[in-house]
């Protein structure tokens, strides 16, 4: 049997354009929260917002870069789960916050800022914190990436979907409230289709080696979340504020992620794999935790 690191997860050329307008499609979504006017929010509570980006920025890779010293993962592996935490927050961040009763304007800040910075700090976090990981180099070829291209692509597919996106809303307001839900239902419902059907084309793969990461992206997620809130809670943010910060912390862009993936690692087979799993887990255990938060709201604030 192959190892992990050897298999390639296959995606055609069409697979790949139907992918990155899947993205774009993902981005115009969350774009359509975004307001000029939510920068007040940053000029009003610059701490909090600090704090938030230094969890999700800082300490997210950290934590990510510990989990791989102790799970010793397969090369691969470890490389997804580098390129996860340093991929900015997930579109439906947002709407876990709000389900939770937490703080929407810090959570839309801080998907604002890290969204945005994605085009320069995906492709340098990424290429910083992937040195640390012990032996990199005998997978050299398939992780040998051109960084100014990476940040093209992440200029097409993050940030003129965010420009578009940004422009229709303050264009035409009252259509945007009419359609943004509609539009993040359909986002979401279209990203999580195409993951499942086109892995299934992978089917014999995923049956061998998703054990290798079903375990890791669960701990993963988990840690994530509670250093979110952990750490939030001891810079003396309020639960109010804590919340948001642990969905921000949590739920990754891993639509990004997969673009990357097969753009620039030939669908590397433990990158592929973790950030898909990433991709459907963070999405259930991010409702999960916003209904129970919901449901705890009055005890808590």
């Amino acid at each position: 049997m192959n190892s992990i690191d050897s298999i390639l997860i296959n995606f055609n050329a069409d697979q790949m354009v139907l992918l990155n307008i899947c993205l774009a499609f993902i981005m115009f979504g969350v774009a359509l929260d975004m307001k000029l006017e939510d920068f007040k929010f940053l000029k009003a509570n610059p701490s909090k917002v600090l704090i938030g980006l230094c969890s999700q920025l800082l300490l997210l890779p950290i934590l990510t870069f510990i989990l791989i010293k102790i799970f010793n993962p397969p090369l691969s592996v470890a490389l997804g789960m580098v390129l996860i935490a340093t991929c900015p927050g997930g579109n439906m961040s947002n709407f876990f916050v709000a389900v939770s009763k937490a703080n929407v304007a810090l959570s839309i800040m801080m998907t604002t800022i890290v969204t945005l910075g994605a085009t320069i700090l995906t492709p340098l976090n990424f290429s910083l914190w992937s040195r640390f990981i012990p032996d990199v180099d005998t997978i050299g070829q398939k992780i040998s990436i051109d960084p100014v291209e990476m940040i093209f692509i992440i200029i097409q597919l993050i940030l003129i979907p965010l420009i578009i996106g940004v422009f229709f809303s303050y264009k035409f307001p009252d259509l945007t409230n009419k359609i943004k839900k509609p539009v993040r239902t359909l986002s979401v419902g279209i990203f999580f289709s195409f993951i499942i059907f086109a892995l299934i084309g992978n089917f014999e793969n995923i049956k061998t080696y998703l054990h290798f990461v079903f375990f890791i992206v669960l701990v993963h997620n988990f840690a994530a979340l509670l250093l979110g809130y952990s750490f939030s809670k001891m810079a003396g943010l309020s639960e109010y504020d804590s919340r948001a910060i642990s969905m921000e912390t949590g739920i990754q862009n891993t639509g990004l992620g997969l673009v990357l993936i097969f753009n620039f690692f030939d669908g590397l087979g433990g990158m592929a794999l973790i950030a898909a799993w990433y991709g459907i887990w963070d999405l259930v255990s991010g409702y999960l935790l916003a209904l129970y938060w919901g449901k705890r709201s009055g005890e808590d604030f």
